[in-house]
């Protein structure tokens, strides 16, 4: 459950994260729970990813999608006011390419910033959050050298050019668990029951356990702006980043 469904939702979202439109089936829908649908290219939100916003289209009539809920299944919050497709109908499903594209390229400059800051200065995540083309991601790093700043974006950016492939696989969790320094935060956050555990790999520089989006190479993140480094305590650091636009 969550690597290619979630309750009855089959995800398309971490199939083929440039899915923008698909058809589907309307399982059940209710104002207070949301809609869940058969087949759904809406990431729902985790890891600091936020959820998709985009439509669902049916009989003439738009339905706007403003957010996600997870429990027993994966329920999409339409806007206040819009109509609900009753269970049964076949609708097209439509994802806003502007918003998905910004978060993948995001969360994948979150990675090389991960990957960059824990080879050169040895550090793991403490937490995290994204929006659509900036960032801040905190480090349990106690010292960083007076240049750190300036250094640590030039980094950035030399594998942002690099071209580094992301790849992408799933993997049974103790072969998973095997791989080095797979876990990047400070805390194992990977459920005790989750059998098989995804992998995002950014070719030759980070191989982290992860359930976002991401671009298909680094090049396509594009420049990174590192705007500020503050101190969140004795041994936290805090990066914030923004893509250029």
């Amino acid at each position: 459950m969550g690597v290619t469904h979630h309750g009855r939702t089959h995800r398309l979202d971490l199939a083929d994260p440039t899915l923008r439109e698909w058809e589907c089936t309307v399982l059940a829908a209710d104002p207070e729970q949301g809609i869940v649908l058969d087949r759904s290219a809406f990431y729902p939100g985790g890891g600091g990813q936020p959820p998709d916003h985009g439509v669902l289209l049916w009989q003439g009539v738009q339905t706007r999608i403003v957010g996600t809920r997870k429990g027993d299944d994966l329920y999409l919050l339409p806007a206040e006011g819009d109509p609900l497709p009753p269970a049964g109908t076949a609708v097209t499903g439509a994802v806003e390419d502007e918003r998905r594209s910004l978060l993948m390229r995001t969360h994948s400059g979150l990675h090389v910033l991960c990957g960059v800051v824990f080879r050169d200065f040895g550090a793991l995540v403490t937490g995290g959050n994204m929006e659509p083309g900036e960032a801040r991601m905190d480090f349990n790093l106690p010292e960083v050298p007076p240049d750190f700043k300036a250094r640590l974006e030039d980094l950035v950016n030399q594998e942002v050019v690099a071209d580094r492939r992301v790849e992408v696989r799933v993997l049974p969790r103790d072969q998973a668990l095997a791989l080095p320094d797979i876990i990047r935060t400070q805390s194992n956050l990977i459920p005790a029951d989750e059998q098989e555990i995804r992998i995002v790999d950014i070719t030759g520089l980070d191989v982290q356990a992860d359930g976002g989006t991401h671009v298909a190479s680094t090049s396509q993140i594009g420049k990174v702006q590192l705007v500020k480094v503050e101190s969140k305590g004795k041994a936290n650091r805090r990066v914030r980043i923004r893509l250029a636009a």
